[in-house]
């Protein structure tokens, strides 16, 4: 069923058996990448009869890593539309300007991609319990698709999240611990609970898989465009999965013939309030320094140190992309300018995306001709009711 190769670590040496439990490189502590064996895949995969496959993310099940489709753990996650946005483009003197609306997965976001991948893998390879820190989606995701496998889950979870995060972690049956403090300090707790009771730790891009589900978005991307990618990409990035696995979904689909050699310019935005990733694009550096004092409402973007920093720079830097960071005011004016233009209910996440389109429209990065994606990310519905 699998192509699933074996494991890279994405900065040493190192390759390691995929058919073990494994998180980060043994030997130098950064994120492993999972490889596939793409001369066999190209030779034996047809992008068109994939594409007649019913829509989701395990249509493309050869170029994710489980190998025993009786392990998949799903709740019709994947294949959510693209939309374009007609009104918001004329606005802002955009003529190709799509929406790609990921709030519409199971559990209302796209961390419902990652988990349902992670899970499947682990159990797969023996995992009983897992544990993982969360700004609020990602934990109600592994509480989700926990239940759905009958495994226990830990979540360790910011007491500020929102009330609907908390509340679908309990529904779902899952141990919740709420932190004082930010999702760093949740990771914390979280891995000392781990190391306590033999928990399996799903968290950011601390295990191979999770990525492995956020590519499929960038698969999905390519065949919605005709195999032939956008100019540009506008993604909000917190710990970075989606961007990561987009790039690396890219590179995957050209060794396997399916797309040319054109790629888009990944933009990623960020808050003013916590944007190591900003800062550090624009400094030149190569990795992001942990951000102080993190403070944003749009949960899914504080995150003040994120593992996978050189990755998600390389990815920027590699598309002639580039990084934006937006006030809380303006994500919020952003979120309402979705809704009332397109009807489209964003995530302060996925609005930040849209407040990013007029300072690059503004500075000439983006042109009118250019086919422009946007990501939403999660669904309004699930942040914390604000009305002033």
């Amino acid at each position: 069923m699998s192509y699933l190769s074996h494991l890279d670590c994405s900065y040493c040496s190192g390759r390691y058996d995929a058919d073990q439990v494994i998180r980060l490189c043994p030997e130098c502590g950064s994120p492993l990448l999972a490889r596939y064996d793409l001369a066999a895949a190209a030779a034996g995969l047809d992008r068109d009869e994939v594409a007649r496959r019913p829509a989701g993310l395990w249509r493309f099940r050869e170029m994710l890593p489980v190998r025993d489709p009786r392990f998949i753990v799903t709740l019709g996650e994947g294949g959510k539309p693209i939309l374009k946005l007609e009104h918001l483009g004329e606005q802002l003197g955009l003529k190709h300007l799509y929406l790609k609306d990921e709030g519409q997965n199971p559990t209302g976001s796209f961390k419902a991609l990652g988990l349902s991948v992670a899970v499947s893998r682990a159990v797969e390879l023996g995992v009983a319990e897992f544990v993982i820190p969360t700004a609020g989606n990602a934990g109600g995701a592994l509480a989700s698709y926990a239940a759905r496998a009958g495994v226990p889950a830990h979540v360790y979870m910011p007491q500020d999240a929102s009330l609907i995060n908390i509340l679908e972690v309990q529904m779902a049956g899952a141990d919740l611990h709420l932190v004082n403090g930010l999702i760093n300090d949740a990771g914390r707790e979280a891995a000392a609970g781990a190391a306590q009771g033999g928990w399996f730790d799903v968290s950011t891009l601390k295990e191979p898989y999770r990525l492995e589900g956020k590519k499929i978005m960038g698969y999905e991307v390519a065949e919605a465009f005709g195999w032939e990618l956008p100019d540009v990409i506008v993604y909000p990035t917190g710990g970075g999965t989606g961007l990561i696995g987009m790039w690396k979904a890219f590179a995957e689909m050209a060794a396997l013939s399916w797309i040319g050699r054109h790629r888009p310019r990944m933009v990623a935005v960020q808050a003013e309030g916590c944007a190591p990733i900003v800062k550090a694009f624009h400094q030149g550096a190569e990795t992001a320094e942990p951000w102080e004092n993190a403070a944003t409402l749009a949960g899914g973007l504080r995150v003040p140190e994120a593992v996978g920093s050189r990755l998600m720079l390389q990815a920027l830097r590699e598309s002639g992309g580039t990084a934006v960071a937006l006030s809380d005011h303006q994500i919020r004016e952003a979120q309402a300018i979705l809704a009332a233009s397109e009807g489209v209910f964003a995530s302060l996440e996925g609005a930040a995306t849209v407040g990013a389109l007029a300072p690059l429209v503004e500075q000439g990065w983006l042109s009118a001709g250019e086919r422009i994606l946007i990501f939403n990310t999660g669904s309004g519905l699930k942040h914390r009711l604000m009305l002033t």
